[in-house]
């Protein structure tokens, strides 16, 4: 115990030793030492031990030199560790040689940087692919190591009630393995996108924050110079898909550590996003990156310290359905045809998404007011069709345990398995995907961070934070169906205006109106799965009560555009008349909450919002023209 110890320990000196090799190499690149020892390699000024006299540049650069060769004899040392401490074909074993491959890639992309003299003031495009490989092979090198410290650190965890079996299974892991594959990918396209951002920092320092943005707007700047706004950009959308990720993995492996990983990834997200605005408005100062840098390395080690105890053979996993169960509703996978295109189209919830996808064209028209144009429509409305599918999809495939359990939802494809859950999760990784791109080539990139915002705060607040806890749900977690109209209205404007967050208000007063209706109707099945809707948990006569509540306050929200003068009386005559059937609906429900009046109300909230939104467009389009 005590050798497993002293091994485990020496693992993260190594590990740490590493980490501030990194940032001190950083530090070379930022304070343009890169040629302090001119270009020669391995010796200094073709010197072994060259002279540093008047010369803070090579001192710099000889002792990056020389801490990063002290680097092979540790990862040489821990890997003799792991030899004697784990058999034949263990994956510790595995990591530790891949420390050391890497170890020595890592040298090797140093030594071509300085021979082919691609440091301190060359501002060439080979340099910035460079310093992107180099970037890479740094977060494989800290994988390889991270993987052998964890499961060095085994014997140890044990102690604290945690376990590791020191291997790694891919196969049966189902959307697990899927969504940590997708967000190692996109840390690589993060990182590597962060290596240029800062070369251009570098390189091309700026006097204030007006002339930063100035140049990486002007299509006359330094190719380097416009290619680091795309930094910022790729960190927003990797940072969205990496807290659903991990998210999901949390829901799907219940381990204790599983799940404070998770937490810790999606807090450090936001901690490095911080960083990274206030790296912007105090113009990239050297000790800002190594500290932005830092907190990546950090973000990295704890991602793939996630994928270890998640994808750990002997990690906890949910359990979905009893065998009885599995047995008795699990069908066929579906073959390629008809029947598969049916399937996959009923993964998205298509008649769900028709009514947030009339809202997000119908933004279109309030911003533009008037014709937007065909092909954007087209675009938008496909795009949006895509995030709302793939949203729904995680959905179904997290919500499979008690989706069985439902009368209602017994039948979806992720329930009997006509989709199998790794296609499901591909499936919704490709629409993901496809959304953004769509959105973004077609319209502007806000409109698609705004989509892939939908999807996450449905996926992550709603199904995985709020569903199974409170009866809140819907009610904060409604805001997920809000997104739609942002996405419209960003598409056209590529802005926000007051009125764009009325439309957002408006459909997250309506929501519990709408959903509760619903919920009154199926309250059996919720009881049944163990969903905390309002009326399993508080009865009918309060949620008829809250219904009433949201009803007058969604009627009141939707008049303050008037108010405001963005519509016009073609809007306002029809909203009285439809605000004045919505509070009739909710009032003789009130009166008598039977199964026949929340039918009349659920079906009639959805005329509602549509025709709302229809005024909308049409008064804005009226006056536009």
């Amino acid at each position: 115990m005590i050798q497993s110890q002293r091994a485990a320990r020496f693992g993260w000196f190594v590990l740490g030793y590493v980490v501030l090799v990194i940032l001190w190499g950083a530090f070379v690149r930022a304070s343009s030492s890169g040629d302090g020892c001119g270009s020669h390699w391995p010796l200094c000024d073709g010197s072994l031990l060259p002279s540093f006299e008047g010369s803070t540049k090579k001192i710099v650069e000889f002792s990056h030199r020389v801490s990063s060769g002290l680097v092979f004899p540790l990862v040489v040392a821990l890997g003799i560790i792991v030899l004697r401490q784990f058999g034949k074909g263990s994956a510790a074993r595995k990591a530790a040689l891949g420390s050391l491959f890497f170890t020595i890639t890592e040298g090797a992309v140093g030594a071509l940087l300085v021979v082919f003299e691609l440091v301190a003031e060359n501002a060439s495009i080979g340099r910035g692919v460079w310093m992107s490989v180099h970037l890479i092979n740094t977060f494989l090198l800290l994988a390889c190591l991270t993987t052998t410290v964890v499961f060095l650190s085994g014997r140890t965890l044990q102690t604290f009630g945690e376990r590791i079996s020191g291997s790694i299974q891919l196969r049966g892991q189902g959307s697990t393995v899927w969504a940590l594959g997708a967000a190692i990918v996109g840390m690589l396209l993060l990182g590597a996108s962060g290596a240029v951002a800062a070369l251009g920092d570098t390189l091309f320092p700026s006097t204030s924050l007006k002339d930063a943005l100035y140049q990486d707007f002007s299509p006359t700047a330094h190719v380097l110079i416009r290619l680091r706004m795309w930094h910022p950009m790729i960190a927003i959308s990797v940072g969205l898909f990496l807290i659903f990720a991990t998210g999901l993995v949390a829901h799907l492996r219940p381990a204790p550590r599983v799940r404070k990983l998770a937490n810790f990834i999606i807090g450090v997200y936001f901690a490095q996003l911080a960083l990274g605005l206030l790296n912007v408005v105090l113009l990239a100062p050297i000790w800002m990156q190594i500290v932005h840098l830092f907190v990546a390395d950090v973000l990295w080690i704890a991602l793939i310290s996630l994928c270890l105890f998640a994808l750990d053979p002997a990690a906890p996993r949910r359990v979905l359905e009893t065998d009885a169960d599995h047995a008795a509703v699990e069908v066929a996978p579906v073959k390629p045809g008809v029947a598969a295109f049916k399937a996959y189209i009923a993964l998205t919830k298509p008649r769900v998404i028709s009514l947030l996808l009339f809202t997000t064209l119908a933004a279109m028209f309030v911003a533009k007011q008037g014709w937007p144009g065909f092909w954007l429509l087209i675009a938008v409305a496909i795009g949006g069709y895509m995030a709302a599918g793939a949203a729904n999809t995680i959905n179904m495939i997290i919500d499979r345990d008690i989706d069985r359990r439902m009368h209602r939802t017994a039948t979806r494809p992720t329930v009997t398995q006509q989709i199998p859950t790794p296609h499901a999760t591909i499936f919704a990784i490709v629409l993901a995907v496809g959304s953004f791109a769509i959105l973004w080539s077609a319209a502007n990139l806000l409109s698609a961070l705004l989509a892939m915002a939908g999807l996450a705060f449905y996926v992550v607040v709603y199904t995985l934070i709020l569903k199974r806890r409170t009866w809140h749900n819907i009610v904060i977690g409604g805001a997920a169906g809000c997104f739609p109209p942002l996405v419209g209205y960003a598409a056209v404007s590529n802005s926000l205006s007051p009125m764009a967050w009325w439309l957002f208000a408006i459909i997250f007063m309506w929501t519990p109106v709408h959903f509760w209706a619903l919920a009154l109707l199926i309250k059996d099945d919720y009881e049944q799965a163990g969903i905390p809707m309002l009326p399993v948990v508080h009865g009918e006569r309060v949620t008829v009560m809250q219904i009433g509540l949201y009803a007058i306050v969604t009627a009141i929200v939707s008049t303050i555009p008037f108010v405001q003068r963005e519509v016009g009386f073609i809007y306002l005559a029809p909203s009285v008349l439809l605000n004045g059937m919505l509070l009739l609906y909710s009032f003789q429900l009130w009166k008598q909450p039977d199964r026949p009046r929340a039918v009349k109300l659920f079906h009639y909230s959805m005329v509602y919002l549509a025709l709302l939104f229809l005024m909308f467009a049409v008064d804005r389009s009226w006056w536009g023209g």
